[in-house]
């Protein structure tokens, strides 16, 4: 059985999926209500930028396998399943939903700061509040509305976060493009002969 990653995309898998953990070892910074601001969904929205949907969800995914094994790499030093049954679950469910969506619209067609400030907010961060908010409201049993309104305190940070990642990918594209996963459709095969 073939693996659907040639060894450049593992790299890359691997390297972002250590950038999120390392973003969690900036401790989680606690605001009122039950989930604190971590800096690591500017790493999700990163990975969907510069890797796209697919090796961007396996990077997210790497990072919450080693967290339900009980490794500490989430923001604080959590991990293990405890984690899952928690009001923060949705929201860590959602860096993988976040990174998809963030990567579909950053690899929709050329690479462009606004294609990349569109999927970092769209996907790191709506895509993410979409399954966090809800899943927040039905663990704690606090009315959804209510629960919508305390995440607001979360928006400054993550469109801070939004626009650091939007300046990080534009920056990185201009200066070592290689960093980019490749836009598979746009590719040439590599059994096609060469144009005349």
């Amino acid at each position: 059985m073939t693996s659907p990653f040639d060894t450049r995309d593992l790299a890359r898998i691997a390297v972002f999926a250590a950038l999120i953990v390392a973003l969690g070892l900036i401790g989680p910074i606690p605001v009122p209500g039950l989930v604190p601001i971590t800096a690591q969904t500017l790493g999700v929205m990163l990975a969907g930028l510069v890797l796209g949907a697919r090796r961007g969800a396996a990077a997210v995914a790497v990072v919450i396998l080693l967290a339900a094994i009980g490794l500490p790499v989430l923001s604080g030093g959590r991990g293990g399943l405890g984690v899952f049954f928690g009001p923060t679950v949705g929201y860590l469910l959602g860096w993988l939903s976040g990174v998809v969506i963030a990567g579909l619209i950053a690899h929709s067609g050329r690479r462009t700061w606004w294609r990349f400030a569109l999927g970092a907010v769209v996907g790191g961060i709506l895509g993410v509040y979409a399954l966090g908010i809800p899943l927040q409201a039905l663990i704690t049993g606090i009315p959804l509305g209510q629960t919508a309104m305390t995440s607001v305190a979360f928006l400054p940070g993550d469109l801070i976060k939004a626009a650091a990642a939007t300046v990080v990918a534009t920056a990185l594209l201009r200066a070592y493009p290689a960093a980019f996963a490749p836009l598979r459709n746009r590719a040439v095969p590599r059994s096609a002969p060469a144009a005349a």
